[in-house]
């Protein structure tokens, strides 16, 4: 499907990576990893034919399609989600406009004998063939569907692209990409501004993707659902293994042991020979077999040991006084943009030394609070911080906000105040920012080294409660390991907003979970939130919600609102028999989707031999009526779902 073989790239005369071989062949998932800057968006844009290399070759069979999900996209304004997400279609964009403009020249025209007419008919069953072909009759309940799966309502269909965040316009890019069905998908952080759920939607999508895929991710529990091989660049070289990341890693350790436990028998026969040779040396008569020896040492395949870059950031988050016994105490706190509620009557109270944790699906709030608390936004009800409290706020988007046209020393420099100034190299050099790299302009940066550069500017001014919003986006595993431990040796109060479960697990002692403009709090870590929850993972613990047994006063409460307690009982039956029947509806038109893909894939191919089948057409339409009225009742399904919950 697509061959790389010896490629090179190099800047200001230093190669990012060196003669590289690799082959993709339909049915991988390749987990592309390595470190910030390493080169990974790189190869990913020389896949995609959007960037230039110095030396090698990539070729592709005929016909091979390319999508390709960038970090960076760019709209045209005025389109709304559903017109943007059409655009996936261009095909069948243009068939619809030959469709249209056949049909007007029927309607107007009155020549009804006359040839051109005739042809304007016979034009119109070719394009309707051709539009049935290209799935025009099924492309907008599937777009539909898929913008569902990456977490929009209906009634965002309808809204402009350039009202939604940088985070919703790149889901929006994400669903035109899965639309296309394109033969290799390039994906570069996907999982950056997928909530939960979406990110479960997107395994199975991927599981389920009959073409190739390269996923550029730092999510190690999504690499481990969706790849089934690894690439690592590191240090201008590549590691290709047949296993998801986890176990490469182990693989990956165990052949480095290898290679270095026979290096060293090697080195150990290299020595005893070279004794040899000067022994032999010193004799005439054995002057033959050491000149032998000598040609055997020079043939010898030296044992060389894969390098390992181990170069990581030095973090830690020193506290700068110590606070009161509540640092923050929210009351009735209320927030809405525009006619949308977020947040209703919210009540928190944060001791000292909390490690707190806000979980919940994108657009519940969590950010919102995030940004009261720093005091960002305007919002209804009382915040009181504590005494002494100092805060010390890292955005979601902290990266953003750094300014392209300065170096990174600069950023720092001018961030900085007269105590801070004298330690900027220092924190710098604690960032992987060394030598030459503090003169680089922010905007050649991956998004990986300008987080760190955001998280650097961090450590400038003194804290002891540190508000972070998603901190792991871009970042490395290496880097997010290291955010890990500093986090867990701070001795302020932490509240940290993450979807990443790896990175927060052990990490808190109090998780609130944010849904329907409320929160409701739970005393423990992520995995007691999870064991509570009778879930498998984060991910499942944002999309169902578990029925738990009600207090004898909640008892009471849901009987007044109910009626009884019986009839809530059965409300909660009917509503687990609606969820079973949704279930089997998706398994089948899943299934039924599948099948009249084939179908029109043997039509595009061997049209004449496909419609020469017995009952070919009667069949053909009767699974598409069957699919209609699938989505008909996946819908009514639905609906009655939403009633009940």
């Amino acid at each position: 499907m697509l061959n790389v073989h010896n490629l090179s790239v190099s800047f200001q005369g230093e190669y990012l990576f060196e003669k590289i071989t690799f082959q993709l062949t339909p049915g991988d998932r390749v987990g592309l990893v390595g470190k910030n800057g390493a080169g990974k968006s790189t190869l990913l844009r020389i896949i995609a034919k959007e960037q230039e290399y110095d030396e090698g070759q990539i070729a592709t069979d005929k016909e091979v399609t390319i999508g390709f999900l960038k970090q960076d996209i760019d709209f045209t304004k005025g389109r709304t989600v559903l017109e943007e997400s059409y655009e996936a279609f261009s095909e069948i964009k243009e068939l619809e406009r030959k469709l249209e403009h056949i049909n007007t020249q029927l309607a107007e025209r009155t020549d009804y004998e006359s040839d051109s007419y005739h042809q304007l008919m016979v034009d119109l069953n070719d394009v309707q063939h051709q539009y049935e072909i290209h799935g025009g009759y099924n492309y907008q309940g599937e777009t539909e569907r898929i913008l569902q799966g990456l977490g929009f309502k209906r009634e965002d269909f309808n809204k402009p692209t350039d009202t939604f965040s940088g985070g919703w316009r790149m889901r929006i890019e994400l669903a035109k990409l899965l639309l296309q069905n394109n033969d290799i998908l390039l994906l570069d952080e996907p999982t950056n501004h997928l909530d939960i759920e979406s990110i479960l939607w997107l395994e199975e999508f991927l599981n389920g993707y009959p073409g190739a895929v390269v996923v550029v991710s730092h999510d190690k529990m999504f690499l481990d659902h969706v790849t089934n091989r690894t690439i690592e660049i590191s240090l201008g070289k590549i590691y290709d293994y047949n296993h998801p990341y986890s176990k490469y890693l182990v693989q990956r350790a165990e052949l480095r042991e290898q290679q270095l436990a026979a290096q060293k028998n090697q080195q150990k026969q290299i020595e005893n020979t070279e004794k040899l040779i000067e022994k032999f040396r010193a004799k005439a008569s054995k002057a033959t077999m050491a000149q032998s020896l000598i040609k055997k040492l020079d043939k010898m395949d030296r044992i060389e040991v894969d390098e390992t870059d181990n170069a990581t950031m030095s973090l830690s988050f020193p506290v700068s006084v110590t606070p009161g016994k509540v640092v923050i105490e929210a009351e009735d706190i209320s927030k809405k943009y525009g006619d949308n509620q977020v947040l209703n009557h919210i009540d928190l109270k944060v001791d000292r030394d909390s490690k707190i944790a806000f979980v919940g699906q994108n657009g519940q709030g969590k950010s919102t609070l995030a940004k009261i608390i720093v005091g960002e936004i305007e919002h209804q009800g009382k915040l009181k911080l504590g005494h002494n409290v100092q805060i010390g706020y890292f955005a979601q988007n902290q990266a953003e906000y750094l300014d392209g046209s300065k170096t990174v020393e600069e950023t720092m420099i001018d961030a900085a105040d007269m105590k801070s100034r004298p330690r900027v190299r220092d924190i710098l050099g604690a960032f992987l920012f060394r030598g030459e790299e503090v003169d680089k302009y922010v905007r050649v940066l991956s998004g990986g080294e300008r987080n760190r550069l955001a998280l650097a500017k961090l450590l400038l001014e003194p804290f002891n409660v540190l508000v972070m919003d998603e901190p792991t986006n871009h970042l490395d595993i290496q880097s997010k390991n290291v955010l890990k431990d500093a986090l867990k040796r701070f001795d302020g109060t932490l509240l940290l907003v993450s979807h990443d479960r790896d990175f927060l697990q052990g990490m808190t002692d109090k998780i609130y979970e944010f849904k329907d403009q409320k929160i409701k709090e739970y005393l423990g870590d992520i995995d007691y939130f999870l064991e509570q929850r009778n879930l498998e993972n984060m991910r499942e613990a944002e999309k169902r919600t578990v029925i738990k047994k009600s207090t004898a006063g909640e008892r009471e409460k849901d009987q007044k609102k109910n009626g009884s307690g019986k009839e809530s009982y059965e409300q909660q039956k009917k509503l687990k028999s609606l969820q079973n029947k949704l279930s089997k509806v998706e398994s089948k038109i899943s299934k039924l989707e599948k099948e009249l893909k084939e179908i029109d894939v043997e039509l595009a191919i061997n049209y004449d031999e496909t419609i020469a089948k017995p009952n070919f057409f009667d069949d053909y339409q009767a699974k598409k009526k069957k699919l209609n009225s699938l989505m008909d009742e996946w819908e009514a399904l639905h609906e009655n779902i939403a009633a009940l919950s």
